[in-house]
């Protein structure tokens, strides 16, 4: 509670402080050169103060005369836009919108763009339509303001005259993207300070669930699955290898994109379900007119990891229509391990020392008398040696095997387009289809993992004498594995869309998409076999035997036919659909005092399935790696929606405009019912330059394929049965009560450590819920022209999270409750059996059982100035966790994750932050970027140790461009410009680091040519 209060009094100063603020002076003096349309745009907006948005392809090879003196902003505006056949748009938020000037038979007008990083969020509206009072008129001095062509902002279904966006969001756009040194989606959305947790990318993707290869974003460090990824406001199919619980961003090339909204808002009854951190909407180019290619190299100065990235997209536009198209194409190399960190790390008398893995390359062996052996390792040594085993000198080196950058291949092609079926009608379509490949090495097989190897003291490959249990042996004969997968996508959009009347937009739209991949691992035992070879009476070591007996004591001992023999490529295959059918209609119902009342309500249809179907040998447990069951299942859903935007009031005192925003949701699923989801929002603009954004919501996730149809199967799992014994505890025990309550018999005792136990995905698991809280403003001073602050407050809290709770913990949860009140007591979780008291039923599968809480501030700060001649922008955006908080069931303690580093689950720093400086003049463009992550915890590490504590790490990187010519454009970068090396976290033996987190790849250069014609 304290620190909350403490998130909230940090709000109310700072809006505070903007509530003081005074309005900009009306005229200035400019000083804009003759050149480049947009390098002039940028430097009127910097030093003018003003908010432009614009659609980068509406200006590229424009040129302007310029505008010097003392002027007011319209007159200077006006001077610039002169013969370039565009026009300005102004709402009474004072945004200003340049597009193309079109007489009321054209085609509409595109699309704007914000080409900053707060303020505006708007996404193409599907039909709009000039014609209206004062479309086409350009700013001049005595020009009145001129009402907007409505557009839509990610977050609301309804058609908006006002630029700014409803909720905390982060628009990334084109020029953004080109000046970034990227070449794939998610590594400019990792880099956002909103960004924190697991997610898949290059550096990491090995351990990435369900999905190698796969990349995703993870908004508030909620989950993958918890952030709801669109493509032009539709949803996409999940991507990955089959069965998959979210989007795989490799789907989507960079060349593409016109701009990526990020709405850190809960946003369920806008779009449904997996809202609940936020909405990552995707906006894609359509109107490319010309022919356009592009192709970008880099490496790092090591000499590897290198990528290349070469796209060539096209267009047409006509009185009634456009299509474009597009072909990419993206190749990253490889990284070894071994080059970034030689060898896995630990701490040894308060020294880092080489450690290594206890899986020796020899065979780790228990003896009959408790003494633990290793055998032979050396290639040259005796091949029946032993000797007791010694981590410092027998463990073993894995990094040698691994790659720290696992090298990925995309090729994509993709077509838009939208025809005017009649002045008031149009057809649009989307195809794209992606081709991926990826591959990651893993460390040799390992035996003595997934089932026991015993080997007799008279086996003649025995040197010791006795009887032993072979606990590890690792297949370095057989090299590292190759773990490689195939992943095609392909989606289709068909739709119509229109306008009745002035007020009224339409849209229908047939959205389909299917995912399909294979996976294969090489160099994997097959444990049947490896029987067989150990087996003599099945065995020969007769030259050309059908089953070669096998010798696992001692490196180098296994022969080629042995490993032959037991090594195959095990392939599984799987994939995802997506079906949906939409419709939309908004529009205004009402005129009230302080505006119109709008309005937006739509339908949809949609179905989901998975399918992943593992290797035969996997399934039937003879693969020497986990077992794993085929999964496959679907769901339907019927979605109906409504939203409202009543005007409250308008130009009173304090009130520039004050609006109330509503949106309901009703949700009907065939496997988990109905659910029915609000929000309601208030949008207040004080003055001109001082707006407060106030929303309340809540969310929902539905559970993924996984989750509901994974392989359900049964195990004799190590369990400890709390009423074993019970009759012996103390009298005033809450157990021995328990016990006694639930009619086990006195002398109960369990026999053995084991229970049978049922895992895998659960059929009933229910939607999670969640309330999502945002207030924040958004800041113009006048008296510092160019300048915008924004800061935000969230809090979002979720319920009946979906966990899967051990066997044990349930039990010990059950009867260490009074009155056996907990929620595991019941039937669905165990039950016993009435005569002997023996657990006869215990369930470990995924439940609704735990809540979480996440809570913090997002700052950000957009400056637009003019120095020294060079049109700048600085931008700053910072992101501030103050608490995640996991309670994995009902009595747990609670797991504090700010401020820690996970193993497996990604970093939660509580500071995160990401600025720039962008500068333009003439031909030149630069852009200084610097990413900066936190110090943190390790979660599990004692304090004051080597790796407990990560510092703050800051990453620098610098970008610069250059127009040869009007149609060419040269830039080249550098990233992690100074080195900076990733910290050691102490419990991350992958890279001895959180590889979620930090940079492996260190300081790396790109070059990028395109060109236009």
């Amino acid at each position: 509670m304290v620190r909350t209060k403490r998130v909230r009094t940090v709000l109310s100063v700072v809006c505070g402080l903007a509530l003081a603020a005074s309005a900009a002076a009306q005229t200035r003096t400019f000083d804009i050169a003759e050149g480049e349309l947009k390098t002039a745009l940028e430097t009127y907006a910097a030093q003018s103060g003003v908010r432009l948005v614009y659609l980068s392809e509406d200006v590229r090879g424009l040129r302007t005369a310029g505008a010097r003196g003392e002027m007011s902003q319209d007159s200077a505006l006006s001077r610039l836009l002169a013969g370039t056949g565009l026009v300005v748009r102004r709402d009474h938020t004072g945004a200003l919108a340049i597009v193309r000037d079109r007489t009321p038979e054209d085609a509409p007008p595109p699309p704007v763009a914000m080409p900053v990083n707060h303020g505006a969020s708007v996404s193409p509206p599907p039909a709009a339509r000039s014609g209206q009072d004062g479309a086409g008129v350009a700013a001049a001095p005595e020009t009145t303001a001129t009402t907007f062509d409505t557009v839509q902002v990610t977050g609301s279904h309804i058609k908006r005259a006002q630029m700014s966006g409803l909720g905390p969001t982060t628009v990334i756009d084109a020029e953004t993207i080109q000046s970034s040194g990227a070449v794939s989606v998610e590594t400019l959305l990792q880099r956002l300070p909103a960004s924190a947790g697991a997610a898949g990318s290059q550096s990491n993707n090995f351990w990435t669930g369900n999905g190698n290869g796969a990349t995703q974003i993870n908004l508030r460090g909620l989950g993958v699955n918890r952030t709801l990824v669109l493509l032009n406001g539709r949803r996409m199919v999940n991507g990955g290898t089959g069965a998959n619980n979210s989007v795989d961003l490799n789907v989507v090339p960079l060349a593409l994109i016109e701009r990526i909204e990020i709405l850190k808002d809960g946003a369920s009854a806008i779009y449904g379900a997996d809202a609940v951190a936020g909405v990552v909407n995707i906006i894609t180019r359509k109107d490319v007119e010309g022919v356009e290619f592009s192709s970008r190299y880099g490496q790092t100065f090591r000499g590897d990891g290198d990528i290349t990235s070469v796209n060539l997209a096209w267009g047409t536009q006509g009185e009634r229509g456009a299509m474009a198209g597009a072909i990419t194409y993206a190749e990253s190399g490889t990284i070894p391990m071994v080059s970034r960190a030689p060898c896995p790390l630990g701490v040894v008398g308060g020294r880092l020392e080489c450690v290594g893995n206890s899986s020796t390359i020899g065979g780790r062996a228990r003896l009959a008398d408790g003494r633990i052996v290793n055998f032979n390792q050396d290639p040259d040594g005796d091949p029946r040696s032993y000797e007791t085993y010694s981590p410092a000198k027998h463990n073993y080196n894995y990094n040698h095997t691994l790659n720290a950058v696992s090298p990925i291949k995309r090729i994509g092609l993709s077509a838009f387009g939208h025809y005017d079926l009649t002045d008031d009608t149009r057809l649009f379509t989307e195809l794209m289809s992606t081709n991926r490949r990826s591959h990651q090495r893993a460390s040799p097989n390992t035996l003595g993992v997934y089932r026991t190897i015993r080997i007799g003291a008279g086996h003649p490959t025995n040197p010791t004498g006795q009887n032993l249990t072979l606990e590890r042996r690792r297949l370095e004969e057989a090299g590292a594995r190759i773990t490689a997968q195939e992943i095609d996508t392909f989606r289709a959009v068909v739709g119509l869309d229109g306008r009745w009347g002035d007020n009224w937009d339409w849209s229908v739209a047939v959205n389909w998409g299917r995912n399909t991949g294979t996976d294969t691992s090489t160099n994997i035992a097959n444990l049947d076999r490896v029987e067989n070879t150990l087996n003599t009476n099945l065995c020969s070591n007769a030259p050309g035997a059908a089953i070669p007996c096998g010798n696992y004591l001692g490196y180098g001992n296994l022969s080629p036919a042995v490993l032959d023999y037991i090594l195959f490529t095990q392939r599984g295959s799987g994939g995802n659909s997506q079906q949906s059918v939409s419709g939309t209609v908004s529009g205004t119902l009402f005129e009230l005092p302080a505006g119109s009342v709008a309005f937006a309500s739509g339908v949809e249809w949609r179905r989901e399935k998975g399918w992943l179907y593992p290797d035969p040998l996997v399934v039937n447990g003879s693969a020497n790696i986990v077992r794993q069951d085929p999964i496959e299942g679907d769901y339907t859903a019927r979605e109906a929606f409504v939203e409202l935007a009543v005007p409250l009031l308008q130009d009173v005192p304090l009130v520039d405009y004050l609006t109330f925003n509503l949106a309901g949701r009703y949700s009907r699923y065939d496997l988990f019912g109905s659910d029915t989801n609000y929000k309601l929002g208030l949008d207040w603009q004080l003055a001109e330059s001082l707006k407060i954004r106030l929303n309340y919501a809540t969310a929902f996730r539905i559970p993924s394929i996984p989750e509901l149809f994974g392989g359900i199967g049964q195990g004799s799992l190590t369990t400890l049965d709390p009423c074993s014994n019970w009759s012996a505890l103390p009298a005033d025990s809450v157990v021995r009560a328990n016990c006694q309550r639930a009619g086990v018999p006195a002398n109960f005792q369990q026999l053995g450590n084991t229970v049978l136990t049922t895992t895998g995905g659960n059929p009933a698991l229910e939607p999670e819920d969640a309330r999502t809280f945002t207030a924040g403003f958004v800041w113009t001073p006048g008296f510092v022209p160019g300048l915008t602050l924004t800061a935000d407050y969230f809090r979002i809290r979720i319920e009946n999270a979906i966990r899967s709770i051990e066997g044990s913990v349930k039990l010990r949860a059950c009867y260490n409750t009074p009155n056996l009140s907990h929620p595991f007591c019941s039937a669905t979780h165990f039950t016993r059996n009435a005569a002997t008291g023996e657990i006869d039923y215990l369930s470990s599968q995924q439940v609704n059982a735990a809540s979480e809480q996440a809570e913090g501030i997002d700052l950000g700060a957009l400056y637009q100035f003019d120095w020294a001649g060079w049109a700048s922008t600085v931008s700053l955006d910072a992101s501030y966790l103050e608490r995640y908080d996991v309670a994995p069931f009902p009595g747990a303690a609670t797991i504090e994750y700010a401020g820690r580093i996970t193993s497996g689950l990604g970093s939660y720093t509580q500071w995160r932050g990401l600025a720039s400086w962008r500068m333009a003049r003439e031909r030149w463009s630069g852009v200084y970027s610097v990413q900066y992550i936190g110090s943190a915890d390790d979660i599990v590490a004692r304090p004051g140790t080597l790796g407990s504590r990560a510092p703050a790490v800051l990453y620098h990187n610098l970008q610069l461009g250059y127009g040869v010519k009007e149609r060419w454009d040269i830039s080249a970068g550098v990233e992690n410009l100074f080195d900076r090396k990733a910290p050691f976290i102490q419990n991350n033996p992958n890279a001895n680091t959180d590889t979620m987190t930090y940079d492996l790849l260190g300081r790396r250069w790109n070059v990028r040519v395109s060109y236009r014609w």
